[in-house]
C-alpha cells in the first residue's frame, strides 16, 4: 500500500514532520483553527487553508486504502488475483483508477455475456479471440460455430452474437481503454444544450442555453450547473456530443491484431462501446464535470460567506432596527448596547398623513428615551419609503443615529426557526425579524452564525450543488471567521459558542447556563467549573473567548492561558503589571530568543507580541455603509448613466452583484468591473463593499440591471446599444469566444460529430 503521509508531503510541497505532526494533532482530536494558531513549531507555520487542504487529502486516501483491502479480499476471494494486478490495484492514487480496475471481477447481475456462457459459448469466444492474431489464417466462423449448436443455440447466428457478446463485454472492462475514452470525452466533448419545444422563445430564464454549446474542458462551473438546473426544471435538455467514429478508429486500433476476424471485432467493438461503454463513460464525464462545478461554485460560496462574516460590525450601541411594510407597517425593536431586546413598537408611516404623523411622534420618542445610536432598516419591501421617512424624523433632532439599510436574507429563515423561537418564545415572528436586522447591524458575525448559510443569499446554485460537501465547507468557513475574530464568553450565544473550537453544542449549552446561574465569567479557569467542559475542550477553546474587565488582563486577548507563565516572568523580571501589556510586548521584541522554550518558540512569541501591542481588537474592518441616491426606489427610477452608489450582496466568477436601492440587484460584469483586464471579481470587489457603479443598461421587463466600474470614458465605449443584447447574453457571448470561434449550430455538430451521445 502507498505511504500516505509521504505521498502527502510531496503532493502538498510540505516537509515530513509537517505532515505526520499535522496528523498527530489531528489525532488527537485537534480543531484546524487551534492548530493553526497555537501550534505553529509543530507545523512549522501551516495555515488553515494548507491544513483543510491536506486533511480533505488524507481522508481521500484513507478511504481509497480501505477500499483498495476490500477489493483486493473480493478478487482473491474469487481466486483471480496476480501479482500484476494487485501492483496496479495497490499503486491507485484515485478511485475511479481503482474501480475500473476492479470492473471485471465486481459481482454483477446475469448479462448477455453470462447467459452465453451458461449456453456453452464461451469456447467459442475463446476460439475466435485466438484467430485475433496477425499471422493467424482465415478460417469459417460459421464452421467453428457449428459445434455448438445445442437446444439452447438453434443457429450458428445465435452462437456468434453469443461469443461476441462474451469478448464485448471483456473490452468494455478494459481499465485502459475506459480511462482513455473518459479523457477523450473530457479533451474533444461539447456539450449542447436547447430549450425545450413547449417553451416559446423569450418565456424563460434560461435563455442563453437555447441554442448553446461548450467544450467539456472549457464549460464555466455557474454554465454547467444552469445546464443541471434547466434539466431538473424539465425546461431543457443537454447532451454531451463527440466524435463516435474516432472512438470506433482507437478501439479498433488497440484490439484488431489480425485480418482473420477483423470484420467480426468491428462489429463487436461498436457493440461494446455502443451498449456497455458509451453511457456509463459520459456518465462518468457528466458527473466528474460536475463534481468540479460543484467545488468551484462551493469554493465562490466560501469567499462570499467569509466576507459577510467579517464585515465591520457597526459596534455594540443603543440600536433601533426596523423591519419595513406598506400595508402591515413597519415593526419596530429597540435593542441595548449588547444587543438585548428591550421593547416593540408597530409604525405605519405609509397609510396616510395622520398615522405617519403618529409614527414620526412614536419613533422620536423611541429614539430619544433609549438614547439611539444606530437605527438598522431591512432592505426588503418599502425599505426605500421607510429610509426616506426615518430621514424626516431625524431632521429634526439635534443628535442624529447613524442610519443604515441592511440586508435582511435570512432573517425571516431565522425568525421562524427553532433557535429563534428558544430564544424570544413569546414574540411575534415578524418582531425576532426586526430584531435580527438591527443585530446584524450591531455585529453581523453573531447574528449571521444563527442563520442556515444557505439562507443568507451569498451563492449561486446553493441547492444544485453536493449538499453535504456544502454543508462541511460553509460550516468550516464559519467556523474559521468565528476563531478568527474571538468571541465575548459573557454576551455569546449559545449558536456562537458552538462554533468556538473544540466546543460541541452540549457545552455550549452548558456555559450558557452556568453564566445565567453564576453570573459572568471573571477568568478564563473559571471555564473548567462548566459540565463536561474538561482539559482538552479548554486547550482548544480558551484561546478563542474574550473576558472584558476580568480579573487577568490577558483573558482579553488572544493569548493562550498555556503562555501566561512567560508573560508573568517578564512582568516580573521587568517589575512591571500584567495589564501594562504594551510594555511587556516591548520588552518581549527586545529579546525574543530569550524566552523561546521547546514549547512555545518564536512563532508563537512574535504572535503574542502582535496581539499585546493591541489588545482586545477587532481584527475585522472600520465600519462603514452605502448613502443610496435620493429618490431612487424602483427600476423604472433608474437611467442609463446615472451613478449610484450600492453595496456588493454577490461575486460570482463571471461578475457581481450590487444592491442599488430598487429592490433588484444589478449585474457588474467582469468585463465591466475595471480598466484593465480582471480574471477573478474577487480581485476586485468583496460582498459587503461600498462601490460607485454607473448604470450601463436597463431592462425593466426583465428586471435587469446592467452595471460598470470603468471610468466614464471607457464605460462609454462598451456601453451596449439598443440592438445589442442584455447583459446575461453579453455574458453567454463572451463565454463562446473561450469555447468557440464560429457558433456552431445543433445540426451542425450531428453533421460533424455522427449520432449524437
Amino acid at each position: 500500500m502507498i505511504n500516505i503521509p509521504q505521498l502527502l508531503a510531496k503532493e502538498l510541497s510540505l516537509r515530513s514532520f509537517q505532515v505526520t505532526n499535522a496528523l498527530e494533532l489531528f489525532a488527537e482530536g485537534a480543531t484546524v483553527p487551534f492548530i493553526a494558531r497555537y501550534r505553529k513549531e509543530r507545523t512549522g507555520e501551516m495555515d488553515e487553508v494548507q491544513l483543510r487542504d491536506l486533511f480533505d487529502r488524507y481522508t481521500y486516501l484513507t478511504e481509497l486504502e480501505e477500499r483498495k483491502k476490500s477489493v483486493l479480499e473480493s478478487i482473491e476471494s474469487q481466486g483471480k488475483s496476480t501479482e500484476e494486478l494487485k501492483s496496479k490495484i495497490e499503486a491507485c492514487l484515485q478511485k475511479n483508477e481503482l474501480e475500473d480496475l476492479y470492473l471485471p471481477y465486481r459481482p454483477k447481475r446475469r448479462t448477455r455475456a453470462t447467459i452465453a456462457k451458461e449456453k456453452g459459448l464461451g469456447g467459442l469466444a475463446e476460439f475466435i479471440a485466438s484467430l485475433n492474431q496477425p499471422k493467424a489464417q482465415s478460417v469459417s466462423l460459421e464452421d467453428e460455430a457449428r459445434k455448438y449448436l445445442t437446444e439452447e443455440v438453434k443457429t450458428t447466428e445465435e452462437a456468434l452474437h453469443g461469443a461476441s457478446d462474451i469478448l464485448a463485454e471483456e473490452v468494455s472492462e478494459k481499465a485502459e481503454l475506459r480511462s482513455y475514452l473518459r479523457e477523450f470525452l473530457f479533451s474533444t466533448g461539447v456539450f449542447v444544450s436547447r430549450i425545450k419545444d413547449d417553451h416559446a422563445e423569450g418565456t424563460t430564464k434560461f435563455e442563453m442555453y437555447r441554442s448553446y454549446q461548450s467544450k467539456v474542458k472549457a464549460i464555466a462551473p455557474h454554465n454547467l450547473l444552469a445546464l443541471y438546473r434547466g434539466e431538473s426544471e424539465g425546461i431543457l435538455s443537454f447532451e454531451l456530443a463527440f466524435d463516435e467514429d474516432a472512438v470506433q478508429q482507437y478501439l479498433e486500433s488497440e484490439i484488431i491484431r489480425g485480418k482473420a476476424v477483423r470484420e467480426f471485432y468491428r462489429s463487436m467493438l461498436k457493440d461494446a462501446f455502443n451498449r456497455l461503454m458509451k453511457n456509463s463513460i459520459i456518465s462518468e464525464v457528466r458527473s466528474q464535470k460536475k463534481q468540479e462545478a460543484d467545488i468551484e461554485s462551493i469554493k465562490t460560496f466560501e469567499t462570499n460567506l467569509r466576507e459577510l462574516l467579517l464585515s465591520a460590525p457597526a459596534g455594540m450601541k443603543p440600536t433601533l432596527a426596523i423591519d419595513p411594510g406598506f400595508r402591515t407597517g413597519c415593526k419596530v425593536s429597540v435593542l441595548d448596547q449588547t444587543g438585548k431586546f428591550l421593547k416593540y413598537e408597530a409604525i405605519f408611516p405609509h397609510t396616510g398623513a395622520e398615522k405617519r404623523k403618529q409614527a414620526a411622534i412614536t419613533l422620536k420618542q423611541l429614539i430619544e428615551k433609549y438614547k439611539i445610536e444606530l437605527i438598522a432598516i431591512g432592505n426588503g419591501t418599502a425599505s426605500r419609503e421607510t429610509d426616506e421617512f426615518v430621514a424626516e424624523v431625524l431632521a429634526d433632532l439635534e443628535r442624529k443615529p447613524i442610519k443604515v439599510i441592511v440586508n435582511e436574507s435570512g432573517a425571516s429563515i431565522y425568525s421562524a426557526s427553532p433557535v429563534a423561537i428558544a430564544e424570544f418564545p413569546d414574540l411575534d415572528i415578524t418582531v425576532r425579524g426586526a430584531i435580527s436586522i438591527g443585530r446584524r447591524l450591531q455585529d453581523p458575525l453573531a447574528e449571521l452564525v444563527k442563520i442556515d448559510p444557505k439562507s443568507i443569499g451569498v451563492g449561486q446554485y446553493q441547492h444544485d450543488v453536493d449538499q453535504k460537501l456544502l454543508k462541511k465547507k460553509l460550516d468550516e468557513t464559519v467556523e474559521s471567521c468565528v476563531n478568527y475574530v474571538g468571541v465575548d464568553l459573557n454576551t455569546a450565544s449559545k449558536e456562537l459558542l458552538m462554533s468556538v473550537s473544540g466546543i460541541s453544542a452540549t457545552v455550549a449549552n452548558n456555559i450558557v447556563a452556568y453564566r445565567n446561574e453564576n453570573g459572568a465569567f471573571v477568568d478564563r479557569k473559571s471555564l473548567l467549573k462548566v459540565p463536561k467542559l474538561g482539559a482538552k475542550t479548554f486547550e482548544q477553546a480558551a484561546g478563542f473567548l474574550r473576558i472584558r474587565g476580568g480579573k487577568n488582563p490577558l483573558d482579553n486577548t488572544a493569548v493562550h492561558p498555556e503562555s501566561y507563565g512567560i508573560l508573568e516572568t517578564i512582568a516580573k523580571d521587568s517589575k512591571i503589571s500584567l495589564s501594562q501589556t504594551a510594555q511587556i510586548a516591548s520588552q518581549l521584541k527586545s529579546d525574543l530568543k530569550k524566552y523561546v522554550t521547546d514549547a512555545i518558540g518564536e512563532p508563537t512569541l512574535r504572535d503574542i507580541i502582535s496581539e499585546l501591542e493591541k489588545p482586545g481588537r477587532d481584527p475585522r474592518a472600520e465600519f462603514k455603509y452605502a448613502t443610496f441616491r435620493e429618490g431612487i426606489k424602483e427600476i423604472s427610477d433608474l437611467k442609463v448613466g446615472m451613478e449610484l452608489e450600492g453595496i456588493v450582496t454577490n461575486v460570482a466568477n463571471f461578475g457581481a452583484f450590487v444592491d442599488v436601492g430598487v429592490h433588484q440587484d444589478g449585474l457588474i460584469h467582469v468585463s465591466q468591473m475595471s480598466d484593465r483586464f480582471v480574471s477573478d471579481p474577487n480581485q476586485i470587489v468583496k460582498v459587503g463593499q461600498v462601490v460607485r457603479v454607473r448604470v450601463l443598461e436597463l431592462n425593466e421587463a426583465l428586471k435587469r440591471i446592467s452595471l460598470s466600474m470603468k471610468s466614464e470614458a471607457r464605460s462609454e465605449k462598451a456601453t451596449p446599444t439598443k440592438n445589442q443584447p442584455a447583459p446575461k447574453q453579453v455574458e453567454k457571448k463572451s463565454e463562446k469566444k473561450q469555447t468557440a470561434q464560429k457558433p456552431v449550430s445543433i445540426d451542425d455538430l450531428k453533421s460533424k460529430f455522427g449520432k449524437k451521445a
